[in-house]
């Protein structure tokens, strides 16, 4: 037969978009010629395929190759497509049953010597096609479990071109060949690294409540303090006190990391609140997402459904900080290129933690003046900080304290009963809305659809009359208020419910 073909997937940021691989043997010098705007990457399939189909121990065509890839207006990248293009020139050849492969999705990149390699954003892939009404998938063996995560579907493992082929004719399977040592290994659990704890962190105990607060309504948090007084080990531990990511969360989460490279082989589901903490040089490419090349996300999509730590926040460059009012809005990231644009999710908690000046060092020991404390912090925009829900001010804790409290510390274990509590109160609440956590429902809404008691914004009223306080943030206020009466187990907010809820956004707790 002269023409085949296939099917394989391309991605744009994590949305998949099905392409159509035909092959077509024609008459004209030998060669291959790759047609439907592919990248550098793949121009360089036809080396790799040719090599790798002679070295499987099958005919290479002495023809003039033409190979579609459609839609043609879609750009094309990376080397996803090097299993779909081999499998419908053997086709079009006569090698493989045209039949069996119309229909199927081919994933993986090939090696010379016909091995197959695993490719990023294999989950998103199968997802798309899915939807589509494509079952039948082939993928290398390195992405096997990731694609086996998409319900009713029939994925084939395969280790090489030949084990593929003498699949498809239905033949004597050879056993897997070695692992390609271009593969990266497993992911393993250093036994000698336990999972963190919020017991680890003694003293500090409106910092942790203002932890719990933010993990069980989604709020925003910002942790002020000098070096040593556990911003970071609170930040570190708060994803323990978080509930498990649902099914569809912990789908979407992983087909971001998958499309990142960061997702580890030998746990393909991300089950629990992921935590980024990019380090305060990073780009705003780096922090938002894109690329020149290929859009990949960024750490506000590596944190989507968990945290985004930004450990001394006033280092990182004022337009990165800025960037992240957008996200911290919609949820989601839209990164436009000349060639295409890709959307990411982006739909995170956000937790900055700064030192009081630029030394850094506690009480009598700063010598920092005071314009330069000012300007210090003023790195963080006022924007910014708006969309922040609770300040809390830490401060160095004695040795009495921390001998005291490792009595009365509580684990991440029992924290994280008050908090699923919580959350599943606000879900009854706000059942049959888009929205599954009081920070992300709208001031308007919030105010219409579950109004408090009639007496308790009466603070809210006095600070708005006297210009302490903006509508936007009374809204926050509000939000925090029904969180903390959630954890109190309370049906509405009480005026102490409202009072606390303020004092927390104004960083006024000691």
């Amino acid at each position: 037969m002269a023409l085949a073909r296939t099917r394989s997937v391309a991605l744009l940021g994590v949305e998949g978009h099905g392409i159509d691989v035909e092959a077509h043997l024609g008459n004209g010098s030998p060669g291959l010629t790759l047609v439907g705007l592919p990248d550098a990457a793949l121009r360089e399939a036809r080396d790799r395929i040719r090599a790798a189909v002679v070295n499987s121990g099958e005919y290479w065509p002495d023809a003039h190759i033409t190979v579609s890839l459609s839609p043609a207006s879609l750009p094309k990248r990376g080397s996803g497509f090097d299993l779909s293009i081999a499998v419908a020139i053997l086709a079009a050849s006569g090698v493989v049953p045209a039949d069996e492969v119309r229909d199927t999705a081919f994933l993986a990149e090939l090696s010379l010597d016909g091995r197959t390699r695993s490719v990023h954003g294999v989950l998103p892939m199968v997802l798309a096609e899915a939807v589509r009404g494509r079952r039948s998938f082939v993928v290398a063996r390195g992405n096997a479990r990731e694609a086996r995560l998409v319900p009713e579907t029939r994925v084939l493992a395969v280790g090489s071109l030949a084990e593929l082929v003498s699949r498809l004719r239905g033949g004597h399977v050879d056993p897997p060949p070695e692992p390609d040592p271009l593969d990266p290994p497993a992911h393993e659990e250093d036994a000698d690294h336990p999972r963190p704890d919020l017991a680890d962190v003694l003293g500090q105990p409106v910092a942790r409540r203002a932890v719990e607060i933010a993990a069980a309504g989604g709020h925003n948090l910002f942790l002020l303090g000098p070096p040593g007084t556990g911003k970071s080990l609170l930040a570190e531990r708060m994803p323990t006190i978080m509930p498990r990511l649902g099914t569809d969360e912990a789908i979407e989460v992983t087909a971001i990391h998958s499309v990142a490279g960061t997702l580890p082989r030998d746990e393909p589901l991300i089950t629990r609140p992921p935590f980024c903490a990019p380090h305060h040089t990073a780009t705003r490419t780096a922090i938002i997402g894109g690329g020149s090349g290929v859009l990949r996300p960024g750490a506000v999509s590596l944190a989507h459904r968990g945290l985004l730590f930004l450990d001394e926040a006033p280092e990182f460059a004022r337009g990165v900080l800025d960037s992240l009012r957008q996200p911290l809005e919609s949820g989601e990231v839209t990164v436009a290129r000349a060639a295409a644009t890709a959307r990411f999710p982006a739909r995170f908690l956000l937790v900055m933690a700064a030192n009081p000046c630029p030394c850094g060092k506690p009480g009598s020991g700063c010598v920092c003046p005071a314009a330069a404390r000012r300007r210090y912090l003023a790195r963080l925009s006022g924007p910014l900080l708006d969309r922040v829900d609770l300040r809390v001010e830490l401060q160095p804790v004695s040795r009495a304290e921390l001998l005291a409290d490792r009595t009365f510390v509580e684990s991440s274990e029992t924290v994280a009963v008050r908090v699923a509590a919580a959350r599943e109160r606000a879900a009854q609440r706000l059942k049959g809305t888009p929205w599954s956590c009081n920070a992300m429902v709208p001031g308007a809404e919030l105010r219409r659809r579950f109004p408090p008691q009639p007496g308790a914004l009466r603070i809210l009223g006095e600070a708005m009359d006297h210009g302490a306080l903006s509508a936007r943030g009374a809204d926050r206020i509000l939000k925090l208020a029904w969180t903390v009466a959630d954890l109190g187990g309370r049906d509405t907010p009480t005026p102490d419910d409202v009072g606390y809820a303020f004092a927390l956004w104004t960083g006024a707790v000691q």
